[in-house]
């Protein structure tokens, strides 16, 4: 089974569809992206298609299970899977969620915004404390009463 994101004329993505191996593959069994993207083009009459990975997010493929990382990473395929609002980035070749904060900087090797200082790594109690981003002093802030 392959995905296609639907590409708006914004470059958001506006749906995905899964598509059977046998539309997606050519007369020897080999699967083409071109060919996906044709029977999508028949079926719904809309002209842009970009095949994404139900298994890459963060720039890295998994296995199934969502958990466990593939053993061969060149299964990474354009960063990561393309949901509904998303980004499509045709000159950077991946799919990206849209920036919501404008001190942070899209991650080119993960396809993710990274804030400028990272996530803190604290724990009360033995379970890891809850921060939100705060953008007006570009710093994460304690979240009071919740542990994760």
């Amino acid at each position: 089974m392959a995905h296609f994101a639907k590409i708006g004329l914004n470059s958001k993505v506006i749906a995905v569809n899964a598509v059977n191996d046998e539309d997606t593959s050519d007369a020897n069994g080999v699967e083409l992206e071109s060919i996906g993207r044709e029977f999508l083009e028949r079926i719904h009459g809309w002209p842009i298609w970009v095949k994404t990975s139900y298994n890459t997010r963060g720039g890295k493929h998994y296995k199934p299970d969502g958990f466990t990382l593939s053993d061969d990473q060149s299964k990474a395929f354009r960063k990561n899977f393309a949901a509904v609002g998303m980004i499509w980035d045709e000159d950077k070749d991946m799919f990206y969620s849209v920036k919501l904060y404008d001190s942070w900087t899209l991650n080119l090797t993960t396809g993710e915004w990274d804030p400028p200082t990272p996530y803190p790594d604290t724990e009360t109690g033995g379970k890891k404390d809850s921060y939100e981003w705060n953008e007006e002093t570009k710093s994460w802030d304690k979240v009071d009463g919740q542990i994760v």
